[in-house]
């Protein structure tokens, strides 16, 4: 269950994805503009079992350009030897300062991102943050993972490569291939498997795979 409270974001999450993708190779944005605003097609988050780190997932469009699949993760602390994929800095008006980073480079996300892939996990359910009088805002996106087995190996750290359109984020215990524009080729497994990939789906799309584990 992820909690979410009706808190004023500067900057937005938009306004910081949209800073953010310029400076990413893959995003094919550049930073004159000329693509178009940013639009936000559909997101979806992650339980952290520890309950520490938000992990969320956005689907976006910039101008007339593909979807992009952007996953960050948020904490109340830095993330040491993380500095290369912080977003940015973000003042959350409930929980206070927030660095905010490109997930593939925190562990928690991979943890979370392996367990969902590997067991047939999904999205997390929302919930309104206690206390704050508010609903449990509306899903605009969901995630399946294709897999079977009855647990993943707790992800602990990370090492990061990005080529092309895709990251591979080796775990210890298989690559997580993410793949950053939706609709790029999918990589093959060497052994295919029941539990390889993450599937999204958002509003107006068709399930789409966005994320490969490869043993």
């Amino acid at each position: 269950m992820a909690v979410i409270h009706n808190a004023e974001l500067r900057p937005s999450k938009t306004d910081a994805i949209a800073a953010w993708l310029p400076s990413q190779p893959w995003s094919g944005v550049d930073r004159d503009g000329e693509r178009g605003a940013l639009v936000a097609l559909g997101r979806f988050r992650f339980d952290d079992p520890d309950g520490e780190v938000g992990v969320e997932t956005y689907l976006v469009r910039v101008g007339d350009g593909p979807v992009l699949h952007v996953p960050l993760t948020y904490r109340g602390a830095p993330l040491p030897g993380a500095e290369d994929f912080l977003v940015t800095e973000m003042h959350h008006s409930v929980l206070g300062r927030r660095w905010v980073y490109d997930a593939v480079g925190d562990p928690v996300y991979a943890d979370v991102l392996r367990r969902a892939i590997a067991t047939g996990g999904h999205e997390a359910d929302l919930e309104a943050a206690p206390g704050e009088g508010g609903t449990a805002p509306a899903k605009e996106g969901s995630a399946t993972g294709s897999g079977s087995a009855a647990d993943s190996p707790v992800v602990s750290a990370v090492q990061v490569v990005t080529a092309g359109t895709t990251s591979t984020v080796s775990t210890g215990n298989g690559d997580l291939v993410v793949l950053r524009v939706v609709g790029s080729d999918v990589p093959e497994t060497p052994v295919p498997s029941a539990g390889a990939r993450l599937t999204a789906t958002w509003a107006g799309s068709d399930p789409t795979v966005v994320a490969v584990l490869r043993p």
